[in-house]
């Protein structure tokens, strides 16, 4: 290939909580998927960490959007924007005298509409891909992992991103079984809010209830290491008064308790009808975590005991989908899988 240099390839986990790009085995950004655009003219204004420290502080001439919602584009345009910002920040890095062409295979979630994938690839060509490639999450998982997922044997995985948990069966290069449920990270984090509502009359922020999920996030009530409680500050609701409560991670795994449940009924199902011989090789093999959801202090371990077959945190579970992406961008011509 002559122009070879003339091409550019990139990864990209087009997350609903975060984005992250990769260029040749490097991850070349990571920033929260959030745009801050003024209200009057619709111009960008920021994107990624700069627009997150906007989100839920702004005037009435800015507003922060979230262009993904479970996993798929909600605001086209603003999606478009983003996604064009983040790949500026990339090439501001490298100049070049040309405009490269753009390779890009980006992450989306298996139980994606026709329309919804659409979406995706029209943003990411309306962004300067030349070449635009798709895969679904819970395979790139797998392959972030490490899996063999080309193996005549059921590899299976838990993806528990911002927007969805991705549940899937692997087995020679295809998914055999798989269920995409909108119960992840956003709605872990609407349940806190809502439970510091009801039991400690405080109202938080979005940034506050994620930032209480990452320090004393928990699934189950008795750790081995414990962390140290959370405290809280806000506006009692109704005196208005400023109030601070002291959040153990215990109260956590309580009020998170209804939609973990959710996510172990899906898992549950897809092992129902997967085929046999898989079964028995999940079985052997353990069910691997990932994602940030796989971060909840004890998820592996209560997982374990309510489905009797082991479950592995992946290593870096936050980048897995990302790291998957990157090698089924090296191989974009062997693998089957990739929708173009």
């Amino acid at each position: 290939m002559a122009f070879s240099f003339l091409t550019q390839e990139l990864a990209i986990d087009l997350g609903t909580a975060n984005t992250v790009i990769f260029q040749n085995d490097q991850i070349v950004l990571d920033e929260p998927s959030i745009v801050a655009l003024d209200n009057h003219t619709g111009k960008c204004i920021a994107i990624g960490q700069k627009a997150k420290l906007m989100h839920e502080k702004t005037n009435p001439g800015i507003k922060t959007v979230r262009p993904l919602k479970d996993g798929v584009i909600a605001d086209f345009n603003a999606a478009e924007m983003m996604i064009r910002g983040f790949i500026k920040q990339v090439n501001s890095k490298h100049k070049t005298l040309f405009n490269p062409n753009l390779k890009i295979v980006v992450g989306i979630p298996s139980g994606s509409t026709e329309v919804e994938i659409r979406a995706v690839r029209d943003s990411s060509e309306h962004a300067g891909g030349r070449d635009v490639y798709l895969i679904y999450e819970p395979m790139a998982a797998a392959l972030g992992i490490g899996l063999d997922v080309e193996a005549p044997k059921g590899n299976m995985v838990v993806d528990i991103g911002g927007g969805t948990a991705e549940i899937a069966v692997i087995s020679l290069g295809g998914i055999v079984q798989q269920e995409s449920i909108k119960t992840a990270g956003d709605e872990l984090t609407s349940d806190i809010q809502y439970y510091l509502r009801q039991q400690h009359n405080i109202k938080v922020g979005e940034i506050t209830a994620e930032k209480i999920k990452i320090e004393v996030g928990a699934v189950i009530p008795n750790l081995e290491e414990e962390p140290e409680p959370f405290v809280v500050r806000g506006p009692n609701l109704m005196t208005a008064h400023p109030v601070e409560a002291r959040i153990t991670y215990q109260e956590i795994a309580h009020c998170l308790d209804k939609s973990i449940s959710k996510i172990e009924t899906s898992i549950l199902h897809v092992l129902e009808q997967t085929p046999p011989e898989l079964y028995s090789d999940i079985v052997e093999n353990g069910i691997f975590l990932s994602g940030g959801g796989a971060l909840l202090r004890g998820l592996a371990q209560r997982f374990t005991d309510k489905v009797n077959i082991q479950f592995h945190v992946a290593e870096d579970p936050l980048r897995a989908v990302a790291r998957g992406t990157c090698i089924a961008l090296k191989n974009a011509a062997n693998y089957s899988f990739l929708m173009r």
